[in-house]
């Protein structure tokens, strides 16, 4: 079979790196993929929000089984067009998808079915906005909301009034997030330890992945803004068997039971964004599509033939499925350019790269580089995903830190507490 991976990212390579050692593979594709997808995959260059392209591109080539990785392209609506072609295509429709395009979608969803989630406002205007940060509703720290897509980047803590009204005037009026900023949320800050849970569904079954735990602030010690992850590890250490349950049965489900009730059918990926506060679990955000970097620990844990799933979803055939996992630890630590998530620059030559590679027991995943004249180069936000699986927490995050010890480029910035637990 000829499977198509679309995207560039750590994720993307992560996917194709587990789809590469399926027996159903006949030859993979990324699109447009990274330098370190080239070595699995062949690379073309189609952008991944060009859609017909992408469909075009498929249809040639006989494409049996598509994976998109980014949110962007299944928000425009690829899975239809695909489908409309007789393409097979993994990921939900447009209108299943607006559950992570829309965080005010998301948010009435919730508060109808009563899923637990922060209390929260919607501003349609920068003024009205205003209304809402003056009115007393809210104590600080409050969170303010890009309503769409923000690659990660669209929620900002804001600890004053002074803060929540620069938040506010950046996303509305300055459009940082561009057409995100149409309107914003305004909602509690809650407190807890923020997990992600991530599941498959067909639409009715769902088919749970191992746990993970994702690190978003840039700084050590979960300090400055948000970005779209650091590091993860696997398994959460916050979710035993009773609160993997409760987050399955309170939130989970109900989701996937009531976007089908609603006419929107459940095909692909339920990433649920968590805070595990005093008063239970409760969803930051809804995610359609697999975690970046959650992926890179999942897919070194994952004994299964990740092909086999994802077909089994899309024939909608869950029921009684099952993924094999490692009983071992895994993680991921980010090598981030200098300055993200904010401004940075490119082009900064990778040292170290190749050796690192070669280090048994690791796996590194590309997500911002370029390959020029026989040298790896920064392209990007994150650079790379410094990933390993080992026996438990300790050896693996010491192993990976050990490899990053070798890696360097201009400026390049991590984080040293990726899966260093701290009792609060």
């Amino acid at each position: 079979m000829k499977i198509l991976v679309i995207g560039s990212g750590g994720r993307e390579h992560a996917l194709a790196w587990k789809i590469a050692q399926s027996p159903h593979l006949e030859k993979l594709f990324c699109v447009p993929g990274n330098p370190g997808t080239m070595s699995i995959a062949e690379n073309v260059a189609i952008d991944s929000s060009d859609i017909k392209g992408l469909t075009d591109f498929a249809a040639q080539e006989k494409i049996g089984l598509t994976v998109v990785g980014p949110e962007l392209p299944l928000t425009m609506g690829i899975v239809d067009e695909f489908e409309e072609r007789g393409l097979k295509i993994f990921g939900p429709d447009k209108r299943t998808a607006e559950l992570e395009g829309s965080k005010v979608f998301a948010k009435q969803f919730m508060e109808r079915h009563k899923i637990p989630t922060a209390i929260s406002k919607i501003a349609e205007s920068p003024e009205e906005a205003a209304e809402i940060l003056n009115s007393g509703k809210f104590s600080f720290p409050l969170v303010v909301k890009a309503d769409g897509l923000a690659a990660g980047k669209g929620v900002i803590i804001c600890e004053n009034l002074k803060e929540a009204e620069k938040a506010i005037h950046l996303i509305m009026v300055e459009r940082k997030f561009g057409d995100a900023g149409k309107r914003a949320i305004v909602e509690e800050c809650l407190r807890g330890k923020e997990t992600s849970f991530i599941v498959l569904s067909d639409g009715k079954e769902v088919v749970p992945l191992v746990t993970t735990m994702d690190h978003k602030p840039v700084y050590e010690g979960d300090k400055g803004p948000n970005t779209g992850g650091m590091g993860a590890i696997s398994p959460s250490p916050f979710i035993d068997e009773e609160l993997f349950s409760e987050i399955m049965s309170s939130i989970v489900l109900p989701t996937v039971t009531h976007m089908r009730e609603e006419g929107r059918k459940y095909k692909g990926v339920l990433y649920v964004g968590l805070m595990l506060t005093e008063e239970g679990p409760k969803v930051l955000e809804y995610n359609c599509r697999f975690g970046d970097p959650e992926t890179q620990p999942q897919m070194l844990r994952m004994e299964s033939d990740l092909v086999d799933i994802l077909l089994a979803i899309i024939e909608e055939d869950a029921q009684g499925k099952e993924i094999q996992w490692s009983p071992k630890a895994s993680g991921c630590v980010v090598l981030a350019s200098g300055g993200y998530p904010l401004a940075y620059e490119k082009g900064k030559r990778i040292e170290g790269l190749n050796q690192a590679s070669e280090t048994p027991g690791i796996a590194i995943f590309h997500a911002g580089t370029k390959f020029q004249d026989g040298e790896y180069y920064t392209n990007g936000g994150r650079v790379l995903g410094i990933c390993a699986s080992e026996e438990n927490l300790s050896v693996t995050m010491e192993k990976i830190y050990k490899t990053i010890s070798g890696i360097s480029f201009e400026g390049m910035h991590f984080r040293r507490d990726i899966g260093a637990l701290k009792e609060e």
